[in-house]
This record gives structure tokens, C-alpha cells and sequence, in this order.
């Protein structure tokens, strides 16, 4: 049959445990790497023979995986032959079960399935700096898949960078001061910018907006011309129920006015008072975040941030809790997916 010791199969079995996926322990049917010996993040898991069928062997491979993402924030799943949308949602659906919805939505995207969506569609020329899935929400994704369906001809990289070490990287002052106040988010709705309500609530409903807003803490304030301003105060660190590590978990520099582009800044600080932007963010007292603070966050992510080019194919799977994730700009065609899973609230972190 096998030496299991020492990775060797007879093709018979190597064929029959690659399309089971369970025959053999993990470690024969897949082999690890980092992409660079000097940053833990994203491991790579390649298939060590052509037959090992993706979705099978992550059925069967849920703890290895699992403890794996805990240790690293990210994996990259490459050369596993996932190459259509289809594979990609039995890949998820192998590891995390059910695939969520995107609620409260907080950027343009297409619906690919069900709930498979193109990532952020923001103009090819634009950049999108680090951030966490849905942490300006209640209740989140614990998992985030992406998967690379066109390479970009040029950039179009998805940044990443591990958000325990930029909670260890922050000044301690700073961190106690966000700590104690939290942090707010305030977005309003309908002034020409961004998404519209409707859109990000999914109804045309006011009542049905105030009933989504209300269990989750969620401030409304209809205004005039059916326009709307929501505002919510949020922690700014998480504690990861398995591993108990602390991660800095908020969008307070993401959605902050000074993270725009210059351009897109002076235009809108021309035309809207700090609390009437489109989405800002604030110490959860409303108080102002210092520019020299705002300054010290951007730059600890940009120094944890590591990049890698995509290939057609790869998947590449987030802690949300432990990782955050870009975009960089980007030159010919690209699309890249997305999908989440195992939804997590507040109170459990």
C-alpha cells in the first residue's frame, strides 16, 4: 500500500487517496511553504500529485487547515485546479459550511452566485488600503476566501497584513485611548456619494432600515430628502475566541476622511462638514482622532502589509479576526472573487 512515514505511494493509491481526499494524512497529499522564509504570512499549500481533488481533501482536512490559518492569518491554496466559480464555492462550502451574505454593504460589488461576488469594483487606478471585513459591523465573517479568476496584466495584488502585530506595533498610549473610548463610525446616505441606502440595507423600507439598525446598536437620523445618517461605536480590538491573541479589528483609519486619495479628500472636505461625509470616523466619544495618530496607524499597516502577484486559480483564505486585506491598483483585466463564511458577533470576541 503505502510507506506513510515517508510520503511514498504506489500510484494506485496516490490516485485513490487524491480523489477521496481522506485516505492518507494530509501532510502526503500536500506540501507547505512559506512564500518567504522571512514573513509567516500567507502559507502556501500546493497538491503534491495532480489527482488530489480540492474540495474532498478540505472536507476531510478541516482541523489541519484550521490550525494552520491560526498559526499564519492566511493561506494560499495553489495549483489545485479550481477553475471556475462553482469549484470555488465547493471549496468553501468543504471547509466552512454555509457562505454568507454581504449585508450592510459598505462598497460596490457584483453578485457572480448566490453569494460569490466580484471584490470591491472600484476604478483599476485607485488603490484600497488595509481594512477587516465588515468590522464596522456587529456581526462579521470569521472566514474570507478569495479566489483569482483573471490575473491582472499588471499590479492587482491583494495586500495583506497580520493584525496581531500592528496591535503590538501601535504606540501603548494610543492603543489605551482607543481602547477606553472605542471608536465611532458615522456614514451618510444620500448626497450623491457612495452607495445609497437602499442599496446597503437591501429595501426601500425606512421602517425596515430602523428594524435592521435597532438590535445592533445602530443610531438612525432620517434627514431631509430621504437622506440618511447612521452612526455606531464600536471596539477597536478584538480578542480571537480560539487563540485568545488580541488583533486591532476597526475600519477607524479605513473610513477616516485623511486615508483618501488627495483628490478625492479636497473634494469632498470642499463640499461637506466633518459629520455630513460620506462615511468618517471618530473616538467613540465623538471626539476627534488626532492627524499624528491617523498618520502612526497607516504607517504600521503599510510596514506589516506584504504583497504577492496572483495566478489564475489560486484561493487564498483569511482569519478576518487575524488578517487584513487591500487592493492595489492595477493595469488590463482583473477579477478576483470573493466569498464569506462562519458568521462571528461582537460579543464572542
Amino acid at each position: 500500500m503505502a510507506d506513510i512515514e515517508t510520503g511514498q505511494l504506489t500510484s494506485e493509491t496516490r490516485d485513490r487517496a487524491g480523489r477521496q481526499g481522506h485516505s492518507v494524512s494530509p501532510e502526503v497529499l500536500v506540501a507547505t511553504e512559506l512564500l518567504k522564509p522571512c514573513q509567516s504570512l500567507p502559507l502556501v499549500i500546493r497538491p503534491s500529485f495532480e489527482s488530489v481533488d480540492a474540495a474532498a481533501w478540505a472536507e476531510s482536512n478541516r482541523d489541519f487547515i484550521e490550525a494552520r490559518l491560526l498559526r499564519h492569518g492566511a493561506l494560499l491554496f495553489r495549483n489545485f485546479n479550481l477553475n471556475s466559480v462553482e469549484a470555488f464555492e465547493r471549496f468553501i462550502g468543504a471547509i466552512s459550511g454555509e457562505l454568507l451574505e454581504y449585508r450592510e454593504r459598505s462598497s460596490p460589488r457584483s453578485q457572480v452566485s448566490a453569494k460569490i461576488y466580484t471584490s470591491t469594483d472600484y476604478p483599476a487606478n485607485q488603490s484600497i488600503f488595509l481594512h477587516n471585513e465588515n468590522s464596522y459591523q456587529r456581526t462579521f465573517p470569521l472566514k474570507l476566501f478569495f479566489y483569482c479568476s483573471i490575473p491582472a496584466q499588471q499590479g492587482g495584488e491583494t495586500p495583506i497584513a497580520d493584525c496581531r502585530k500592528i496591535y503590538q506595533r501601535i504606540d501603548p498610549q494610543v492603543r489605551e485611548r482607543f481602547m477606553q473610548k472605542k471608536w465611532m463610525y458615522v456614514r451618510n446616505f444620500g448626497d450623491g456619494f457612495g452607495l445609497p441606502w437602499q442599496t446597503v440595507f437591501q429595501t426601500t423600507d425606512r421602517a425596515r432600515v430602523e428594524e435592521q439598525c435597532r438590535p445592533k446598536g445602530i443610531h438612525v437620523e432620517w434627514k431631509d430628502d430621504h437622506r440618511l445618517r447612521i452612526s455606531t461605536v464600536l471596539p477597536a480590538v478584538a480578542r480571537h475566541p480560539r487563540t485568545g491573541e488580541l488583533s486591532w479589528f476597526n475600519h477607524a483609519t479605513f473610513f477616516h476622511v485623511s486615508t483618501l486619495e488627495p483628490s478625492m479628500r479636497e473634494v469632498l472636505l470642499e463640499e461637506f462638514r466633518e459629520t455630513d461625509l460620506p462615511t468618517n470616523t471618530f473616538y467613540g466619544d465623538g471626539s476627534t482622532i488626532e492627524p499624528f495618530v491617523l498618520d502612526e496607524l497607516r504607517e504600521i499597516y503599510r510596514q506589516e502589509m506584504i504583497s504577492f502577484s496572483w495566478q489564475q486559480g489560486d484561493v487564498m483564505m483569511l482569519d478576518n479576526l487575524l488578517t487584513a486585506h487591500g487592493r492595489a491598483p492595477y493595469v488590463g483585466a482583473r477579477k478576483i472573487l470573493v466569498g464569506m463564511a462562519e458568521p462571528i458577533a461582537r460579543e464572542e470576541v
